[in-house]
């Protein structure tokens, strides 16, 4: 009885309340329960806000989660989990649950066990959340005996680590002056005698560029993420576009500032560009300048031309995101261009040989050349990672590393576009989840 009378005085508010309150009514209540079946299982979003709540996740279930990627078909975050009570959580707030059998303690024990000595040479390995294990790569250098070693490592790792072989020589990808920036995607070195044409060929150039108006300043405010930076017969790719306590400036490779302080814009030397001010590699490999002319404008842009080859158009930055497992992400390059593939591991080492041995890395199959290193690594409007090395060519493929640009800029201070830091643009996508 109790029921019925519940039932009627529901009637005779909704009747009294007129015609207008039950239109209202019945249009809402679809759209509560739809949002309310939304919630109850794995959704579809987008790659920056799948990497936004898959650091969040991950931040709140802590070592109950063994890491994350984004499903690019289904366009969803799919979250790996230790137990049936992690995972419904995960499912609750839109991600889909995966449980595994390696937590991250697990698998970060292997990755110290390689550090500690089993790796060698021509090796690199990162924790692949979609096998939830340690995938090592192991590039033509490391011969049969390593190669022997690397398998008897793995075999008594109780299935947490997989070995494969990766085609070409892991190197970083910086490269000579003057050779591979006419779209040719190869590199070479020129002779004394065409470099020398050439040095006074870009001096005429400058000469009459300057005399028709266009100084230094031009040249600074022109110079976009991917296109060419020389110094010292050396040339790289300019990363991304900074501000450095207010001033202008640039990130590109740590193992290009290595190699000299000054950089221009021109393999002649003529147009000055700007001056590193910290270098860090190995270990990581990041590298900021400040631009010579402080009054000039650093666009935060990349350029999806560097060649010249008439395509045109760049890409503005807005910020810096965090890498993300399935990310699709785009690299630009003044040997090879634009080209594009997908983030396949994180946090990962890779030892290039003769001490130089990077950590943190984002693994990619997104190929580069030599010329290429410092280039920029985006997603979208996101600046994502600076080109370091990697195996193969973009002719037959392979494996490429980049440092996370998050790291570089909390490194040195330095802020990007309009999203800052990386990390307050990281809140910001959390805060816009849908």
């Amino acid at each position: 009885m109790s029921h019925r009378r519940k039932d009627s005085k529901r009637a005779y508010v909704i009747a009294g309340s007129g015609v207008a309150a039950l239109a209202t009514a019945a249009i809402m209540l679809p759209y509560a329960n739809a949002g309310q079946q939304e919630q109850q299982g794995p959704r579809t979003m987008s790659a920056k806000a799948a990497a936004a709540m898959g650091t969040k996740l991950a931040d709140e279930n802590g070592s109950r989660t063994a890491g994350w990627f984004i499903d690019s078909k289904a366009k969803r975050l799919v979250m790996n989990v230790l137990d049936e009570e992690t995972a419904q959580r995960v499912e609750q707030s839109g991600a889909q649950a995966r449980i595994v059998q390696n937590s991250k303690a697990e698998l970060k024990k292997v990755s110290d066990t390689l550090a500690n000595g089993a790796s060698m040479k021509g090796t690199a390995w990162s924790v692949d959340p979609r096998t939830n294990k340690v995938s090592v790569l192991a590039d033509s250098t490391v011969d049969s005996g390593e190669w022997a070693s690397l398998n008897k490592t793995a075999a008594s790792m109780d299935g947490m680590m997989t070995v494969k072989r990766s085609g070409g020589e892991f190197k970083r990808f910086h490269g000579a002056g003057g050779a591979g920036q006419n779209g040719q995607g190869q590199q070479g070195q020129q002779g004394q005698d065409d470099q020398g044409a050439g040095a006074a060929a870009g001096q005429g150039d400058q000469d009459a560029g300057n005399d028709a108006g266009a100084g230094d300043q031009a040249a600074a405010d022109g110079v976009l993420g991917g296109d060419a930076i020389f110094a010292g017969g050396v040339r790289c790719s300019l990363g991304f576009n900074v501000q450095v306590d207010g001033a202008p400036g640039f990130l590109t490779a740590g193992h290009c500032g290595n190699e000299a302080k000054n950089w221009t814009s021109d393999e002649a030397g003529a147009q000055a560009l700007g001056t590193i001010q910290d270098s860090k590699f190995p270990e990581t490999d990041f590298a900021i300048a400040t631009l010579d002319d402080a009054q000039a404008e650093a666009t935060s842009a990349v350029n999806l031309d560097p060649l010249g080859q008439g395509q045109g158009g760049t890409q503005e930055i807005t910020g810096a995101a965090e890498a993300a497992v399935g990310m699709q992400v785009q690299r630009s390059g003044s040997t090879t261009g634009v080209t594009d593939g997908e983030v396949t591991g994180l946090d990962a080492t890779v030892n290039y040989g003769g001490g130089d041995v990077v950590n943190g890395m984002i693994q990619t199959n997104v190929c580069a050349e030599p010329g290429d290193s410092g280039g920029a690594m985006f997603s979208e409007d996101k600046a994502v990672g600076l080109t370091s090395g990697g195996s193969g060519d973009c002719t037959q493929g392979g494996e490429t590393f980049f440092q996370p640009v998050t790291a570089a800029l909390e490194a040195t201070g330095a802020t990007i576009g309009e999203g800052g830091a990386g990390e307050a643009g990281q809140q910001q996508e959390q805060q816009q989840l849908p």
